[in-house]
Formats: structure tokens, C-alpha cells, sequence
């Protein structure tokens, strides 16, 4: 039975979508004002892996993930560029999706920009508004928290913690754990908005954040849906914010299952700019760490444990797909007697299932597939593993990447031009012009190719 650790209950919950064989899930997207670091990309890998093992267990995901363009932070940083916000915000949101196909990281089905919602939300705020929930404030529109009485449920606020915090308002879009305020749903235009404003019923301004993912979520998911993901950071102020404001509008359940991911640390201490310690995806790029070691570090520890992330953990992951990929690599040339692989095979798919079945435990999950590695090794190495027994394997890996996303083990594996680059080298070698084989060698490196000498001629080896 599929189980997630659901923020809302602290429990480990059996998972149940309100219709069979169907998931309706939304994920917080990025704000795209500058370059995402790994930390949120770990938070996206963690998303991409409940996606990809719904869709292992045979559910249809619709997964919407927003991308939010118009808030304090992008203003801001639009003006001091001296940009129009939707000229800014459109190289971010470039980057964005270049890094989610560098990390392999599947396309959600919808990904609505706040910026072209902006009648949903001021449909919701209105609906809200007729319903009591709201006050105005010269032009600015706020939830009113004391007539919503379970607020705090997601983010288990004590009783004290509400009562002493909720008076006053909070007008930014971002505030501490500890302040509890009546929140902005509409901003009236200010000076320091510039040219970014809408004219609309309820005024010229722009809405707050926390209203953007209500009324995104709902146009596309429903009123009522299964699974709502983010970073830890965003349980408070933000999803609790969320709850309130859509159970207020339909009353009825918002989500039923809420999935936090935990931060991520470098060396041990809060990623930071001053401590020079801030990684961006390019950034390891740029330092010669390849997107799948990089993808399969990000994968690696469970989302609900806190991350430490080390260049030396992260060679580490490279080392780890490596051996995968010659595993792989690998197959294709057994040419043993025959064993029957059959039961290791169903034994391996039962234990990597069990294990992302309880809440996506992916440390079991990797443990079974290296244990598959370390028993088919030696099968192979008493020379007992036969063609068929190998492709059955691959078939095995190639299923299990359909979750992990880490090997690209298609056996188209060898692009065309790099076999002819291969086939070049070896003519170049045969004819002693080793000024051009070593210029072809780095050729193939540059596609992510190593040459590796056997018994049986050079082969291309994955890097």
C-alpha cells in the first residue's frame, strides 16, 4: 500500500485519490526573479520522483506547477534592471525550464504564470469577500484570520501562538514563522510598484502571493484535490495561507495530502551567498559535474531527511551512476551458459517497491538495485549469464529508471556520430597519425564518451 508522511496529520497516511486511478497534484514552482540554487532543485527532484512513481504504479498524474511572476521580489528586481516585469521575468522562466531538461526532470501538464490569472484571482477574492472573509484598507484587501478558526492546522500553531499573534496586518508577501497577521489578497498600487498594476473591480493593484496558487491550483485541479507539494520554508506563512483562503471561498477540503521537502545545507551550514557557499546549477556545470550525478545527489537522501550537500558527496553520485551506466554498458556482451535470473529479478522489484511504497523511501530503493548490480556481477562472473538472462535485466534497469530518471539506458545509447568518431580514431591509429586519434579521443570525451580498451577491440564507455 502507497504511504505518504502528510504534513497535515504528521502521520504516514495510506494514499487514496479521490477518483481511482487518477492524481490531481500541484507543486510550488519558482519565482522567477533570478537563478534558482540547488537547494530548490532538490525540491523539484524530490517532486519529479513522486511523479514519476505515481506513474510507475500505474496512475494518471496531472500535475500543475506555477511559476509566479509577479510579486514584492520580481517588482523589485525588474525596476532596479530597469526591465518591464514580463520582458524580466521571461529570461528567468527561460533558465528555469532549460535547468529542469538538464535534470531530467519531466514537464508538468500545466504551468499557468500569475500574470496571465489575474481575473481568477480577483474572482476569488471577490468570492471571498462576499462571503465575510475580507476588509479593505485604503485600496488593499485582507483575510480576516479570526473567522477562519482552524488556521494553523497545516503549520500545528499552538492555540497561544494565535491568539497572542493575530492583530494587525502583514502587507509583504514573506514574513517570519512567528507572525501571525491578517494577510494582504490585494495590493493597491503604490509608487514603488512602477507600471505594474491592473485596473480591475477591486482597484488598480496587483494581487498578493498567497492568493496566485489558490486560484491557479482550483482553475486547473479543482476546488477538492490529492497532492500538494513544496519546500518546508513554505508550510508557514504560505500554504497555511493557502488553506485559508480556499476552504474559506468553497468550504469545502482543500487538499488532502500535504508532501514537505527539507532544506538543503552546504557543508553543514545554511546555503549563502556572504559564506560563498551559494551553488547554482551552472554553477557545477560550469566546475565539470555532469547533470545526472548531479540529479542522482539531489535524489539520494529522502526528502523528508535535511541534506548536506559536499562536492566531495556530490563526485561521490557521480562515481554511484557511473558504475550503473558500465553495468549497463555491460549486458549486452553476456555470453554465458543461463541462469535463471527469474527469481532475483521479482525478489529486487518487490524490495525497490516496498521501499518507495513507504513514503518514497529511496535509500531502500537504490539498496536493492546495487544489490542487483553486486548478484549479477557474479553471476556473470561464473560465466552463467546468457543474452536472454541480460536483456532481462535491462529490461528490469530500464522499468526502474522510469523512477530514478538517471541512466538513459536506451540502447540507442551510442549516438551514430560518435561511433563514426570512434571508427575515425582507429583508422587514424592504424595509419600512426596519432596528432588526429588524439584529437578525435577528446571529440568523444566532449560528448561524454571515454574509450576503453578490451580483449575484443575499443568501446565506447559512458561517462
Amino acid at each position: 500500500m502507497l504511504r505518504f508522511y502528510n504534513t497535515l496529520t504528521r502521520e504516514k497516511d495510506n494514499f487514496q485519490p479521490l477518483e481511482p486511478g487518477q492524481v490531481r497534484m500541484y507543486t510550488c514552482g519558482p519565482t522567477v526573479y533570478n537563478s534558482p540554487h540547488i537547494g530548490n532543485y532538490r525540491a523539484y527532484v524530490f517532486e519529479d520522483l513522486l511523479r514519476r512513481y505515481l506513474k510507475y504504479r500505474g496512475y494518471n498524474v496531472n500535475q500543475v506547477m506555477n511559476l509566479t511572476d509577479v510579486d514584492d521580489k520580481t517588482i523589485r528586481d525588474s525596476r532596479r534592471a530597469e526591465m518591464p516585469l514580463r520582458d524580466f521575468t521571461a529570461i528567468h522562466k527561460n533558465a528555469f525550464f532549460e535547468d529542469l531538461r538538464t535534470l531530467n526532470i519531466e514537464s508538468a501538464e500545466v504551468y499557468p504564470a500569475a500574470t496571465d490569472h489575474i481575473p481568477d484571482m480577483v474572482a476569488m477574492i471577490q468570492q471571498l469577500r462576499e462571503r465575510g472573509y475580507t476588509y479593505d484598507v485604503d485600496g488593499s484587501i485582507y483575510f480576516r484570520l479570526d473567522r477562519f478558526p482552524s488556521y494553523g492546522k497545516l503549520a500545528h500553531l499552538d492555540a497561544e501562538t494565535l491568539q497572542n499573534g493575530v492583530s494587525g496586518r502583514v502587507d509583504h508577501d514573506e514574513y517570519a514563522k512567528d507572525n501571525v497577521r491578517d494577510f494582504a489578497l490585494w495590493k493597491a498600487w503604490t509608487p514603488e510598484d512602477g507600471d505594474v498594476f491592473w485596473e480591475t473591480e477591486l482597484g488598480k493593484g496587483r494581487p498578493g502571493w498567497h492568493i496566485e496558487c489558490s486560484a491557479m491550483s482550483m482553475k486547473y485541479l479543482g476546488t477538492h484535490f490529492d497532492i500538494h507539494t513544496g519546500g518546508e520554508d513554505n508550510i508557514f506563512p504560505h500554504h497555511e495561507n493557502e488553506i485559508a483562503q480556499s476552504e474559506a471561498a468553497t468550504g469545502e477540503t482543500f487538499v488532502n495530502y500535504w508532501l514537505h521537502c527539507r532544506h538543503l545545507l552546504v557543508d553543514n551550514m545554511k546555503m549563502s551567498k556572504s559564506l560563498g557557499n551559494f551553488f547554482t546549477l551552472r554553477d557545477l556545470l560550469d566546475q565539470g559535474f555532469k547533470s545526472k550525478g548531479i540529479r542522482y545527489a539531489l535524489l539520494a537522501t529522502h526528502y523528508r531527511q535535511p541534506m548536506n550537500f559536499t562536492l566531495d558527496n556530490l563526485r561521490g553520485a557521480e562515481t554511484g551512476v557511473q558504475r550503473l551506466l558500465d553495468f549497463m554498458d555491460n549486458l549486452p556482451s553476456a555470453d554465458g551458459s543461463g541462469a535463471d535470473v527469474r527469481p532475483l529479478l521479482q525478489q529486487t522489484r518487490e524490495s525497490f517497491e516496498k521501499s518507495l511504497d513507504d513514503d518514497l523511501n529511496i535509500s531502500g530503493a537504490l539498496g536493492a538495485i546495487f544489490q542487483l548490480v553486486r548478484d549479477v556481477n557474479r553471476i556473470r562472473a561464473d560465466d552463467r549469464l546468457s543474452p536472454a538472462d541480460a536483456r532481462a535485466v535491462q529490461d528490469l534497469m530500464h522499468h526502474f529508471d522510469s523512477v530514478l530518471g538517471v541512466l538513459d539506458v536506451d540502447k540507442a545509447a551510442h549516438d551514430a556520430d560518435v561511433e563514426q568518431l570512434l571508427a575515425q580514431r582507429q583508422e587514424a591509429r592504424k595509419n600512426r597519425d596519432f596528432g588526429r586519434a588524439d584529437a578525435l579521443r577528446n571529440a568523444i570525451r566532449e560528448r561524454g564518451y571515454v574509450i576503453e580498451d578490451t580483449p575484443h577491440g575499443p568501446r565506447l564507455k559512458r561517462m
